[in-house]
């Protein structure tokens, strides 16, 4: 089975998630989003494929969040990845990819349904 872990060592979710997919005895393809983050199309591939809207995939605790106004509930899904791009820690972890989907792993768990 193949799959990728958008990952952020320093978080506690992120790793729990990664622990869940190697005891299902898979080892995945694991990305430091926050030095390798995924492309604008990527960024929107993932929220479509979990059914998600993009807004979702933002980090509305980290600083970044507040000071670029991004709480504005009209600023379209262009301006939200352009944040997400331009300021990674802005981007919800962990993210998993699976031939069976993809999952906003907030818990941990969620990734069991794509295992």
């Amino acid at each position: 089975m193949d799959i990728t872990i958008y990952h952020n060592p320093r978080c506690g979710t992120s790793r729990k998630t990664l622990e869940l997919i190697r005891a299902a005895g898979v080892e995945p393809t694991i990305i430091d989003y926050l030095a390798t983050p995924p492309s604008r199309e990527q960024l929107k591939a993932m929220a479509g494929a979990a059914g998600l809207p993009l807004r979702s995939l933002l980090r509305s605790k980290e600083a970044a969040y507040a000071e670029l106004g991004l709480d504005n509930a009209a600023l379209d899904d262009d301006t939200l990845v352009d944040a997400m791009l331009a300021h990674p820690v802005l981007i919800e972890r962990p993210l998993v990819v699976s031939g069976k989907g993809v999952r906003l792993c907030r818990p941990s768990e969620k990734v069991l349904e794509i295992l």
